[in-house]
């Protein structure tokens, strides 16, 4: 059975199979530009779909009724689908929310706002430190971008008047400054007061540990082809549904912010190469003119969503490990909180040694599905069957048409042992 429909203007999709065994996946999708609307999908892809009806799982969607930084919204329109789902089927026995990216912070928002209706939670490379320190952190990068590249120009890091020209501007201004080396080494520095990896392209290996000239041009590419959008265009759809700016760098020492970077020793070496001085550069940062939040829109963003930890279901979180939108030390901070309010034993976290934001096959998605799934099952974590070892055996197991990402190229299960280290700035 499939239900189609709009809630509030939300457009929904479920789809219920015929062997349905009494457990409901709703899915939360990820961030969608201000534009024409896409219909809902209901799961990461239509791989895992496929999955999980022929194994008796009922899934539902909202497309919710904004694109943009849609959180608040969603959480609205899921409620109200599950809600429409009890209904018009039937009160199932459990429902687990999954999602991705943006869906990965409404996924674990749902499971913190409404615990008493899922059973578990698992979010997929999700902005997990939460909205303010996720702002936050890119207004440190836009900040060190044009402080160091660009004090004099009319780039505007926060209320954007127009999100088209200020990007275009941005682009001017990275194109400039990616032609010298001088201009490489600011641009790693920005790259690292952010944590970008210096991993961009998935089909490609990992760049070693000491190869600085191409980990600087993957993160020059994760800044102008991804995250320039966000912190010089798209920061204006937020500005305007939160009322104003909900992010600040008053206080903050960028030297530290080097020093806790993994990236700390790369613009150190290309500093040197290029004949510039690192210390100068770190306290032209901390003499710049600071940016302070507007309360209201602060608070906005608190709303929609910061974490406070105290879980009461089962959560599985699982990242690529060069992930440079929603970098992996978003799993720290969440880790940080929910040890904080002592839940650290509902929490299992897993790693994708991979680059790219969600760039997951369809068969290591099915895996971390199946031990949530076991988790609530068993009533336990059985942490040896969530051992990379054990979770890559059992996505290869599911046969080469689920070992691809997105359809797009084959890829080998990669779960990893990883520590992402601090997340770079708190909310």
């Amino acid at each position: 059975m499939v239900l189609t429909g709009s809630i509030d203007g939300a457009a929904y999709r479920a789809e219920i199979p015929s062997s349905w065994q009494g457990t409901l996946f709703l899915y939360s999708h990820g961030y969608e530009e201000p534009g024409p609307r896409r219909p809902p999908a209901d799961s990461p892809s239509p791989q895992v779909t496929q999955w999980l009806l022929d194994h008796g799982y009922a899934i539902a969607a909202s497309a919710y009724r904004s694109a943009g930084w849609a959180v608040g919204d969603a959480f609205k329109d899921q409620m109200a689908l599950l809600d429409l789902f009890e209904k018009r089927v039937s009160k199932p026995k459990r429902v687990i929310a999954i999602g991705g990216s943006l869906g990965g912070i409404i996924t674990a928002g749902l499971a913190q706002l409404y615990p008493g209706r899922f059973a578990g939670a698992l979010a997929l490379c999700g902005v997990l430190a939460g909205g303010v320190a996720n702002w936050n952190t890119g207004l440190d990068a836009a900040y060190a971008f044009k402080t160091l590249l660009a004090p004099a120009s009319k780039l505007q890091l926060v209320h954007i008047t127009n999100q088209k020209a200020n990007l275009e501007l941005a682009m001017s201004i990275f194109n400039a400054a990616n032609r010298t080396a001088a201009g490489r080494a600011r641009l790693a520095l920005v790259a690292a007061v952010s944590d970008l990896p210096g991993w961009f392209d998935p089909t490609s290996p990992e760049p070693a540990p000491a190869d600085f000239v191409t980990m600087a041009a993957n993160q020059a590419k994760w800044e102008s082809q991804i995250d320039f959008g966000f912190e010089f265009a798209l920061r204006g759809e937020l500005e305007h549904r939160a009322g104003g700016n909900p992010s600040w760098n008053t206080g903050v020492d960028y030297g530290r912010q080097l020093i806790i970077s993994p990236y700390a020793v790369e613009v150190a070496a290309l500093y040197s190469a290029a004949g510039l001085n690192l210390n100068s550069d770190l306290r032209t940062l901390n003499a710049g003119r600071r940016i302070a939040a507007d309360p209201i829109a602060v608070s906005y963003l608190r709303r929609n969503i910061n974490f406070n930890g105290r879980l009461s279901v089962p959560v599985l979180t699982v990242h690529t490990t060069g992930d440079g939108l929603v970098i992996p030390q978003n799993e720290t901070a969440y880790a940080n909180v929910v040890k904080a309010a002592g839940k650290q034993d509902l929490l299992r976290q897993l790693y994708v040694h991979r680059a790219g934001h969600c760039a997951f096959t369809a068969a290591e998605t099915i895996a971390s599905i199946t031990m949530l799934v076991s988790r609530l099952d068993l009533g336990r974590w059985d942490d040896t069957e969530l051992a990379p070892a054990e979770l890559n055996a059992r996505a290869k197991a599911l046969g080469d048409q689920y070992n691809n990402v997105g359809g797009f190229f084959a890829a080998a299960p990669a779960f990893a042992a990883f520590s992402p280290g601090p997340y770079p700035r708190s909310g």
